[in-house]
């Protein structure tokens, strides 16, 4: 089986689907790999990284041609679906749920199509859970873009001048990201605060050194992702928060809720009461934003403070994000095609839920 490895197109992307190590691990197994040439550039891998472990460097038609897998790590454009052939398999970020159109013509190219964002929150799944290993990078940039935006330390620090108190950080939405978050303000040295729509993520906060902030009436998660909540509930957050936000130097916002706009969890008369000198980090920008003042790629200041509107985190992380996604992709190629060929097993649970389109018909 040939696997091809296509540059993003993405505007700003640095990512790349394969790495060096893992392309090595591949050919072990008995695949072919074929890159496109200069893929690897923005993640700091070069051609001659590839071809050294046995990978073909390729043009982007070549590629489309040769391999019976097609990996990408965002989205497929409809100009890239023009060049697919019947009875590939494509793996990628598909978004499927809000990128109908290319699933329709995915399906029309009788296109096996995979989303790597479908991937199911069950443990024997978690080697491949793409969401996961990029959100833990993006919650620890997060912080750090943060920090160096603020005009205070984080750690409490004695000096002979007198003492600096630690920076107060708040967070909201306990998943992978905030987690990461709340450990990397944490050994930083700032009093952390969480605060989540799930109950169940109290004790994960708590156990990272954060103070949960409870609210009354909070749910269960669904899948592993926080549900869409009542605004009685979005209006008793906001009373709960509103003292720590007021209160807070940082706070980073991570609230998503799959295949809709993210919820609103900071209002512009909110940031009016936050204190001069706060900064807003909101990952949460690409899918509308959690801060109702952000604005994706641009660092908005209003009233002294700061909100940060930076999409796509992985990828100012490039080599760790690459490596990370490469290694999510081969233990689902391998649990798809352990024998080399794919099973398209459609009772498996991670196959039934990751299956988009698949001989002639959108599934989801």
């Amino acid at each position: 089986m040939i696997l091809g490895a296509i540059k993003e197109s993405k505007d700003g992307e640095k990512r790349v689907a394969l790495s060096p190590q893992v392309v090595k691990q591949l050919l072990a197994k008995g695949f072919e790999v074929i890159i496109e040439g200069g893929s690897g550039m923005g993640s700091s891998f070069d051609d001659d990284s590839f071809r050294n472990e046995g990978a073909s460097i390729a043009e982007k038609s070549e590629v489309f041609s040769k391999a019976d897998v097609l990996i990408k790590v965002n989205p497929f454009t409809e100009q890239e679906a023009d060049m697919m052939k019947e009875g590939q398999v494509v793996f990628s970020l598909l978004f499927h749920q809000t990128n109908a159109s290319l699933c329709e013509k995915l399906a029309s190219k009788k296109v096996s199509s995979f989303s790597m964002d479908a991937i199911p929150r069950i443990s024997r799944a978690q080697s491949m859970d793409v969401l996961s290993s990029q959100s833990n990078l993006a919650g620890y940039k997060a912080v750090l873009l943060g920090a160096d935006e603020m005009t205070k330390i984080f750690p409490l620090m004695m000096t002979a001048a007198g003492t600096i108190q630690p920076s107060k950080v708040l967070i909201y939405g306990v998943g992978v990201a905030g987690l990461q978050a709340i450990a990397t303000a944490k050994r930083l040295g700032a009093v952390v605060e969480a605060t989540d729509v799930r109950m169940e993520t109290k004790e994960q906060a708590e156990s990272l050194g954060a103070r949960f902030i409870t609210v009354e009436g909070q749910a269960d998660s669904e899948g592993g992702y926080a549900k869409e909540v009542s605004e009685e509930y979005k209006q008793k957050q906001k009373e709960a928060v509103n003292k720590s936000l007021f209160n807070a130097d940082l706070v980073i916002t991570t609230a998503l809720v799959p295949g809709r706009k993210a919820p609103v969890l900071i209002n512009k008369d909110q940031v009016g009461q936050m204190k001069r000198g706060a900064v807003v980090v909101d990952m949460a920008v690409e899918q509308g934003g959690n801060c109702e003042m952000s604005e994706a790629g641009k660092t908005v200041e209003t009233n002294g403070v700061k909100i940060m509107g930076i999409p796509n985190l992985p990828s100012t992380l490039a080599t760790n994000a690459s490596e990370l996604y490469a290694k999510n992709v081969m233990t689902f190629l391998l649990h798809l095609a352990p024998e080399g060929e794919f099973l398209f097993d459609l009772e498996e649970e991670i196959t039934e839920a990751t299956l988009i389109t698949h001989q002639g018909e959108k599934r989801k």
